[in-house]
């Protein structure tokens, strides 16, 4: 590794380090296929995470309340598709716009203000079902406001764990993180939709609202996250902005890790055409069980590799970790493709969801680690749009091809480009799989 991608760990609150950098005896037994949970030995990051367990699942009561809400009013798929749009050109320009604020300021205040911002933004969801005011435009411009908060604070959230805990424990950090959203995809939904004829859609925006307290609280025990001792003050603006652009351009595993996840998620994400193959491929075991079981199982098998990511998060390959985990993310997906038996399929999208997770462990440490602190939260901007706007990319080519090709083989084409284009950059471009730490 050349010394501009070296990892660096000034400015880590010794406190918290000594928490948690002394070596671990050996795990024996099961524990060692077990989660890693050494980070959770520090204070700071156990009460960061303890937040997220709590807001993981709040946040999806919210995500399947206004699209509900929006449908109840109107009676349209299409008013629902076009909030979800609403929602994400905020969530774009404040997430490039966060990473810059959330390297210039102290994140722990950033995250403070967004956290309540998101707050509000819930209260005022609630008030509005609860009043019966029955508007599509006030959902959408309280989903956009909901979004520009939440851009906000993911980059500075993430940025926030490479000062919290020691380098090594980075990977897994980002198990115990990834597992607990992946968790939330799946138990909120599903409590979402136990709740919503027994209690009604305003309570579910207020039991989020409720829930983003115990968030705001805990980031306020936080200890202080400003920029570094010796870092230049500067505000955050589009030449700020642009740097981070040109400081991925210039650092190879950094860009290399962005690539890896789009060609993962454009190429290789089938979840537009779950709906038509529920009805078409697999209806015979009942359209409804069968859309359900395909929409859970990425997640499912995403939280099954968080629960045991002690077989991997050690592993001091990071490039060739997350080479391998995209390609088998995409023979998984291929798998998919060419399964017509239901459970079969199943098993193939749960294993692209532990390929997934594997992939999503190594490339947020590699962001934190080969980054400097000053470019933490412009990376972690930049990776939260690739995340957000990856899959939606991936539905329109997936739902194009599919209408072409047909579901199968548009799938099954995509899981293999997704390895060959995969397979092809690492050998053109060994920046990333000679990455280690």
């Amino acid at each position: 590794m050349d010394t501009s991608e070296s990892s660096t760990r000034s400015g880590t609150d010794p406190s918290d380090e000594s928490a948690g950098s002394a070596a671990p005896p050996p795990r024996r037994g099961w524990r060692r296929w077990a989660m890693d949970t050494r980070p959770l030995r520090v204070p700071a990051y156990r009460r960061l995470w303890s937040s997220t367990i709590v807001t993981s699942v709040g946040s999806q009561l919210t995500a399947v309340a206004v699209p509900k809400q929006i449908f109840d009013i109107t009676g349209s798929s299409a008013w629902v598709g076009a909030a979800s749009l609403a929602g994400l050109l905020p969530l774009i320009v404040f997430a490039l716009w966060g990473g810059a604020v959330a390297d210039s300021m102290d994140r722990r205040k950033l995250l403070l203000i967004t956290n309540i911002g998101i707050g509000v933004t819930s209260l005022l969801f609630w008030l509005q079902a609860a009043t019966g005011m029955e508007s599509v435009a006030a959902l959408m411009v309280l989903l956009a406001v909901q979004q520009a908060f939440w851009g906000l604070n993911a980059p500075a959230r993430t940025a926030s764990i490479a000062r919290l805990v020691p380098e090594a424990q980075l990977p897994a950090a980002n198990a115990l993180g990834s597992t607990v959203m992946q968790t939330g995809q799946v138990v909120g939904p599903l409590l979402a939709g136990a709740l919503i004829p027994v209690i009604g859609l305003p309570e579910l925006y207020l039991i989020d609202a409720l829930a983003l307290c115990v968030t705001v609280w805990a980031v306020y025990r936080l200890p202080a996250l400003p920029p570094l001792a010796g870092r230049a003050t500067r505000r955050a603006g589009v030449r700020e902005i642009a740097e981070g652009f040109r400081y991925i351009s210039m650092h190879k595993v950094l860009l290399l890790s962005f690539l890896a996840d789009i060609i993962a998620m454009v190429l290789g994400m089938p979840r537009a055409l779950f709906p038509q193959l529920a009805a078409q491929t697999y209806g015979s075991y009942g359209e409804g069980l069968a859309l359900g079981l395909l929409f859970a199982a990425i997640p499912v098998g995403a939280v099954l590799g968080g629960l045991f990511s002690g077989t991997f998060s050690r592993a001091r390959r990071h490039g060739l970790m997350v080479i391998g985990a995209v390609v088998g993310w995409g023979a998984a997906v291929a798998g998919f493709g060419l399964s017509a038996n239901l459970w079969v399929a199943v098993a193939f999208l749960a294993a692209a969801g532990v390929a997934d997770m594997v992939s999503m462990v190594f490339r947020g440490a590699i962001l934190l680690s080969a980054a400097t602190d000053e470019m933490r939260g412009r990376m972690q901007g930049v990776f939260t749009v690739v995340v957000a706007g990856g899959p939606r990319l991936a539905d329109v080519l997936h739902g194009t091809a599919g209408s072409v090709f047909g579901p199968r083989a548009a799938v099954a084409g995509g899981g293999l480009l997704v390895v060959v284009v995969m397979l092809a950059l690492a050998a053109a471009v060994p920046a990333l799989r000679r990455y280690r730490v």
